[in-house]
């Protein structure tokens, strides 16, 4: 297996193993386990294992611990980069989906606000009732005279 092919996220390393290549005692990765900071994979038996990024992780906290940062502001970060990561999947998923949309259907379908500020689906060439279904703002000076009597 090369090294594109190896999963990052498998739970593979013993705790000894994982505290060395962290340059870490294996007492602190059980105390950043025990915070939330670094949660390792567990067997059956309980016994924790850590993955390629779990290792990377410790090396990160290791370094904002150095740089001055407090263990509870760490994990505060790492939950926010979590957070961002799992934005950005579901963006490029929402984006691959919009896509696929577009392609399958070009041009079928319009959007529009309604008075709630729901979005309302349109096919295209449907008139909708402005008064109850989408309110319709258009610049004074491009206002036809007959709309402005309503």
């Amino acid at each position: 297996m090369n090294q594109d092919q190896m999963d990052e996220d498998a739970p593979i390393f013993a705790i000894a193993a994982a505290a060395e290549l962290a340059g870490m005692h294996p007492q602190t990765l059980r105390q950043y386990d025990r915070m939330g900071l670094v949660i390792p994979g567990r067997t059956r038996g309980g016994s924790r294992r850590y993955s390629v990024n779990n290792i990377r992780q410790l090396r990160e906290v290791a370094q904002m611990s150095a740089d001055g940062m407090s263990l509870p502001a760490i994990a505060r970060i790492l939950d926010l980069e979590q957070s961002v990561r799992t934005l950005r999947r579901q963006v490029s998923q929402l984006q691959a989906q919009a896509q696929a949309d577009a392609e399958s259907r070009p041009g079928a379908r319009v959007f529009a606000a309604g008075t709630t500020g729901s979005v309302i689906t349109l096919r295209a060439g449907r008139r909708v009732r402005r008064a109850t279904e989408v309110m319709i703002w258009r610049p004074p000076h491009l206002r036809e005279s007959h709309l402005d009597e309503d």
